[in-house]
């Protein structure tokens, strides 16, 4: 319970050159932020790393609660688009690298069908 009071949870989901984040902590609404310079190549959802980490960085500095007390995220990580077949390790890296490079105390990776707020809260506790 304690873990709650630094803690914030965010659920991003990748599409191509497209980010959209909630931050589930508090119910926020759907934010979305679109690349500078396109992170997405004709083989991979984030081919151009970076491109994509400032842009997360910037879509959770957006989402994090302000206060004194600076809260880390734990971050779903969740690509929807260029998953046919799932993810290579490779790929699987550049996503969490991707999480951690934007301020994320914890990173959980999912591949699948879009989440509920409750679904996704509780596959950020359960990992």
């Amino acid at each position: 319970m304690i873990k709650k009071l630094f803690t914030t949870d965010l659920y991003v989901k990748v599409s191509k050159n497209k980010l959209v984040a909630k931050n589930l902590s508090t119910n926020s609404s759907w934010q979305s932020i679109t690349p500078e310079k396109p992170f997405t190549t004709d083989r991979l959802l984030v081919g151009t790393f970076s491109a994509a980490e400032p842009t997360l960085a910037q879509l959770v500095k957006k989402l994090l609660p302000k206060g004194l007390l600076k809260k880390s995220p734990q971050i779903l990580i969740h690509p929807v688009d260029m998953v046919e077949g799932g993810l290579s390790e490779v790929e699987s890296r550049v996503f969490r690298e991707l999480a951690f490079g934007a301020g994320a105390c914890r990173v959980v990776l999912y591949v699948g069908s879009e989440l509920s707020d409750s679904e996704a809260v509780k596959l950020i506790g359960s990992a």
